[in-house]
């Protein structure tokens, strides 16, 4: 079978092996009886010395690792003797160490034929055989057998019961298999590569791929590296990639990359560098004026001296999510999370001890919903090795049972590594189920049980409003009913192009700052559970000076009402931020309406309004002398008063700039 080896930061490499049975008990266990001379009377057959001559000749030759002619003579023995377990059990190791599973089998299956209660451990042995060769339900039947007898060592009845629990879904899954069409997504490349990091857009893929160091003698053992490559989806197919060049790669492997949204920041997996805490760390860098910065090591508390490998950055920026072997977990390797505090500090990583078992927990990939997290795990019940869950967090923010993605997007193969768009409709993932066995990416369409909420995207350019240029400006979009900040970004400074996430369901406020310039308010509301097709907007800041005014879109009123609405809190806020980073602007709360109802009321209602806002300020601390008001009624409308949407714009608040 084919099985992976982890690299030393995390990744996966081919390598070619057998997993081990516990034929290796019972080889030891032969070598005994033959040196205390107790071997004929195990046996339940009688044995010749010529055949026991032969048997230890064989001995012999499987300890030097002379397999093939270990075997020839224990057939010669068989010949004559065909009841010697022994000769039976030995045959069954060699044909393991040659990797003919189907030989060792055959070979386990007779020596139950000859003596069913003689050797016990052979029924895992069998099992374990029949679980490589797919055949699950009679995996489980021996299982079951084996586990019957008592006095059995603890380690081996331990694996036993859990080879039992994947046999039995394994034969479930395959008898129940989930859509799965996987595709080549057609990157021109010759190499290994895998590990796909997608934008938010689905327009850039950053990958790890495995290139030799010299492209003269790729052969050559030890002449491989690990590197990151980007390529850009044009024209409807993927382009040749291209190397990202230096930094964030270097002379050593670095891999397991987990880029943001707007593919601008990049956290990775680098080991035994000069400035590491331990065997492997996470780095971070950030593209900045389409140029790479230096990596930077994340430091403690997320890096120790344990080994922290395969980030994953949630879409706000704020949750990072990764592997490690450190202590204080559930065993083996586990998934752990740390947040990003107001000081711009990742706090004390938490271990999810939801999801982690005592064996090995690895790929964590934290959709752009911020809610679905799949993974990969080779202790919960599976297809075999590493298999594909799926958990999502609920809203006490506690992680639903894991998931099995099902059959046959795991198999007895190892599965990990897999991403999902942010439309929560197709997954990525890498593969080497090709002809010319390179590892390829692959994509497939994820059916709806497993899949995540759907997430939109907002794409644009801030530039200067009275001069053109594009600017560095801060993205803020905050979740009014929660008063919380989901996204963070900023724009490029040297283009102004910014792309953020947009999460469905709610109503959002969308805040754009940079210094000496007036903030951009916005709302945005993203229907639940229908994908919202992206926005393209592009925003003009204006500078703060004398006459500049904004609309205020996240102050709201009760229908008739000047009583402000929680919904308020986070543009109040962002007004007092402002108000407070500039102490020489003073300015103007006006308040508007349709022209629904009478002329006189509706003055004053817009009067009322205009006064809450500003009376609000001035119990946060705001100098009155900087802050007055006005309602203006009907008077200004700036849409067509004759349609709901020409109304809803009339009804407004504006902050303007006195001085």
């Amino acid at each position: 079978m084919r099985k992976r080896n982890k690299t030393a930061d995390g990744m996966q490499q081919d390598a070619s092996g057998l997993r081990r049975t516990v034929a290796r008990i019972f080889a030891a266990w032969i070598c005994i009886t033959v040196v205390t001379g107790s071997l004929a009377a195990q046996s339940p057959a009688s044995v010749s010395k010529k055949a026991l001559k032969a048997y230890n000749t064989a001995l012999e030759q499987y300890q030097r690792k002379h397999y093939r002619e270990a075997v020839e003579y224990l057939n010669s023995v068989i010949k004559t003797e065909d009841r010697f377990v022994e000769a039976h059990l030995l045959v069954a190791e060699c044909y393991l160490e040659m990797n003919d599973l189907q030989g060792a089998k055959e070979a386990f299956l007779k020596s139950i034929e000859i003596h069913p209660d003689f050797f016990p451990p052979v029924y895992y042995s069998v099992a374990d055989i029949c679980f490589e060769q797919e055949e699950y339900e009679q995996a489980s039947r021996y299982l079951e057998k084996y586990l019957t007898y008592p006095r059995q060592k603890p380690a081996l009845r331990a694996k036993s019961e859990r080879l039992l629990r994947n046999s039995v879904f394994a034969a479930h899954a395959v008898n129940h298999p989930v859509p799965f069409q996987p595709e080549n997504i057609g990157l021109v490349f010759d190499h290994d590569q895998y590990w796909p990091s997608l934008s938010v857009d689905e327009h850039t893929l950053i990958f790890t791929a495995l290139i030799p160091k010299d492209a003269n003698n790729p052969e050559v053992t030890g002449n491989r590296q690990e590197e990151f490559f980007v390529s850009d989806f044009r024209d409807g197919k993927w382009t040749q990639p291209v190397n990202l060049g230096s930094p964030p790669n270097t002379a050593d492997n670095e891999g397991a990359q987990s880029i943001s949204a707007d593919a601008a920041k990049m956290f990775f997996t680098a080991c035994n560098r000069s400035d590491g805490k331990g065997g492997c760390d996470i780095y971070y860098s950030e593209k900045r004026n389409g140029l790479w910065t230096r990596p930077r090591n994340l430091g403690s508390p997320v890096n120790t001296s344990a080994k922290e490998t395969q980030p994953s950055i949630s879409a706000d920026g704020r949750t990072l999510y990764f592997v490690s072997t450190k202590s204080g977990g559930k065993g083996g390797q586990d998934i752990w999370k740390s947040e990003l505090n107001e000081k711009g500090e990742w706090e004390q990583p938490v271990n999810l001890a939801e999801l982690n078992t005592a064996y090995d927990e690895s790929s964590p990939f934290i959709h752009f919903d911020d809610r679905t997290l799949y993974f990969a795990s080779d202790g919960l019940p599976g297809m075999g090795q590493f298999d594909l869950f799926v958990s999502r967090k609920d809203s006490a923010g506690k992680w639903t049972a894991p998931v099995n993605l099902g059959y046959p997007v795991n198999s007895k193969y190892n599965e990990e590594g897999l991403i999902v768009n942010a439309r929560g409709d197709r997954a990525y993932y890498s593969s080497d189920r090709t002809e010319n066995n390179i590892r390829n990416i692959f994509t497939f369409a994820l059916y709806p049980e497993v899949r995540p909420q759907p997430v939109s995207y907002m794409r644009g350019k801030i530039f200067d409003a009275k001069y053109y240029t594009p600017i560095r400006a801060r993205f803020e979009l905050t979740d009014l009913s929660l008063s919380r900040k989901v996204i963070e970004a900023s724009s490029d400074s040297l283009t102004g192009e910014f792309l953020v996430c947009l999460p469905l369901g709610g109503q959002y406020a969308l805040s754009i700052e940079r210094k000496n310039y007036l903030f951009f308010s916005g709302h945005i509301t993203m229907e639940n559970g229908t994908y919202r097709e992206p926005y393209t907007m592009d925003f003009p800041l204006r500078r703060i000076q004398p006459g500049e005014k904004i609309v205020l879109e996240n102050i709201f009123f009760d229908f008739n009402s000047h009583q402000l609405l929680d919904e308020s809190k986070t543009e109040l806020q962002k007004i007092i931020q402002f108000m407070n980073h500039n102490p020489t602007v003073k300015i103007r709360i006006t308040g508007h309406t349709d022209n629904v109802g009478k002329a006189a009321y509706n003055l004053e209602l817009s009067q009322n309004r205009a006064r809450s806002v500003a009376n609000h300020l001035l119990s946060e601390g705001i100098s009155m002398n900087r802050v007055n008001y006005k309602g203006m009624g009907a008077t200004e409308p700036v849409a067509d008063n004759n349609t709901d949407e020409g109304r809803a714009q009339n009804r407004r608040t504006e902050m303007e700039i006195l001085q």
